[in-house]
């Protein structure tokens, strides 16, 4: 079995014409799952023609908007889609604590009654530094970035021991790179090119510090903002770093 990423999402919040915000397709031998789901993840898996309805299970980072904002229209959409009525096996949510709160205060506002959908809904709240079993066969592990109180980095591991770490948004942190040593694939924020405006976001200097840490097999660098139009990503990278970069781009299909 391969594991596929299909890039919803390499953008951020600020509106751009090529890259949505950030939302990840992860296609497992376990099931489907979306790292992180923002505004514009819903449109954009039917943009790629993806079983959205059928979709397995959701991972939230954070609760920065353009990380779970598209979370309560999604489930709006499940909840009165032709293509879901018949649908009976659970869709599980997984994110840090106090997410479960949010959603509910967007239910409350107009009574929208998401929880209550055509198959069953399960809501996981996820403590730092912990493993669980995010769908039968697929196995997680927890980070806690230096980015909100609540952010999560995960690592996932499937049966045949191939391994994913998303960052999701991050400062720079050397125990990060201990949790995503020799991972498969490593899906790492990179939001701005160098002179970083904020702390706790990456620039490319620092994600290839990361990089020559944690040895991944390929680096596929994301959250990248406009700054980025016109610059060649992969090239800037391969001045820092000697290990296969990738530039996430919206619709790229990577398989490991």
């Amino acid at each position: 079995w391969i594991m596929k990423l299909i890039v919803l999402g390499s953008g951020t919040s600020v509106p751009h014409a090529q890259r949505a915000s950030a939302a990840f397709w992860l296609e497992t031998e376990s099931g489907t799952l979306v790292l992180d789901f923002s505004a514009d993840a819903a449109h954009r898996m039917a943009e790629e023609q993806l079983d959205w309805a059928n979709l397995d299970a959701i991972w939230l980072s954070h609760f920065h908007l353009d990380h779970l904002g598209g979370l309560a229209p999604f489930l709006f959409g499940t909840k009165h889609g032709p293509s879901t009525q018949q649908r009976t096996k659970p869709l599980f949510v997984y994110g840090p604590g106090g997410f479960k709160t949010i959603l509910a205060a967007i239910d409350d506002s107009y009574n929208y009654q998401l929880m209550k959908q055509p198959f069953p809904l399960k809501l996981v709240e996820i403590e730092p530094a912990s493993s669980f079993e995010f769908l039968p066969g697929l196995s997680a592990s927890t980070f806690s970035t230096p980015h909100t109180k609540e952010s999560l980095a995960i690592r996932l591991k499937d049966k045949n021991g191939s391994e994913l770490v998303y960052t999701s948004d991050t400062g720079y942190s050397d125990e990060l790179a201990e949790f995503a040593q020799g991972v498969t694939v490593l899906l790492m924020e990179c939001s701005f090119h160098k002179n970083k405006p904020v702390e706790l976001h990456l620039e490319l200097s620092d994600a290839m510090k990361l990089a020559s840490k944690s040895q991944p097999q390929k680096l596929v660098l994301t959250h990248l903002y406009p700054e980025w139009d016109g610059i060649d990503l992969a090239a800037e990278a391969r001045l820092l770093w000697t290990g296969e970069t990738i530039e996430a781009i919206d619709g790229l299909r990577v398989e490991f």
